[in-house]
This record gives structure tokens, C-alpha cells and sequence, in this order.
């Protein structure tokens, strides 16, 4: 694929069912940019975008008051996914937490994956976003 910007954007107006509906947006995104079906590390790589997809969600409903968007930027050999909420404070990582507690973890997970994450402020609330690498064919 070439350098072209494509981008999908879902409007989120619900916390209930956001984490499924974001996570089926981008399965559908994933196939018609030809990164499914896949094997191997194709598919690992797509296994972890919809994980970190779930992980950004799952934080802005739990922490932000709810998504209000999910966006995916593919160009070339980089996937942007940001999601935006109305809550202005920047997600943190937490400190400690043993791994077999739930919760405290999202973000650690998006932080070992991704090749990149952060956020943004906004007109209102902010944008967290992270980038992974798009795997070869």
C-alpha cells in the first residue's frame, strides 16, 4: 500500500456497548485494509491493535466519562488509533500493582504494544492516541 492517508471515524454517543462496537469498527477497518484474514505475526499484530483498542475504550468509559470517538489514521507502514473524550486530564500509568489484580493494567499493555502512545488536549477534553507499525504481508 502507498503513503495515502485513510481514515475511519465512529462516532461513540453511548458507554454501554462502546468497547464491542469500537472493536468490531476496527476488525472491519483491519479486513478491508487486507490485514485479515491473517497468520503468523500478521495476525498477532491484529490481535493486539483490537486488544489496545479495547484498552483506550475501556479507559475512557471507566475514567473520562465515556468515549466520544474512536478514529483510525492508516498511512504506509503506521496505524494511528486515537480516542477522544471530554475529560481534560491525561491518562497516567500506574505504578505497581501486582499482574494478577485486576485493573491498573490498560495502559501498560498499550505501552508494551504500541510503538508510541500519548495525548492531546483538545477544544474540549483531549485525544489519546498510540501507533503501531502496520506488519508486512
Amino acid at each position: 500500500m502507498d503513503g495515502t492517508l485513510q481514515t475511519r471515524r465512529l462516532a461513540l454517543t453511548e458507554i454501554r456497548g462502546s468497547v464491542g462496537r469500537s472493536r468490531e469498527f476496527t476488525r472491519t477497518a483491519l479486513e478491508d485494509w487486507g490485514w485479515l484474514p491473517a497468520a503468523g505475526n500478521r495476525l498477532a499484530v491484529t490481535e493486539d491493535v483490537l486488544l489496545m483498542v479495547s484498552e483506550l475504550i475501556t479507559n475512557a468509559c471507566l475514567h473520562a466519562g465515556g468515549p466520544r470517538e474512536l478514529v483510525l489514521h492508516r498511512t504506509g507502514a503506521l496505524l494511528r488509533v486515537e480516542v477522544t473524550d471530554e475529560s481534560p486530564f491525561p491518562p497516567v500509568i500506574r505504578p505497581g500493582g501486582h499482574p494478577a489484580v485486576p485493573g491498573g493494567h490498560g495502559l501498560k499493555v498499550v505501552d508494551r504494544l504500541s510503538r508510541g502512545w500519548g495525548s492531546e488536549p483538545g477544544a474540549v477534553g483531549k485525544t489519546v492516541w498510540l501507533e503501531i507499525e502496520v506488519p508486512p504481508p
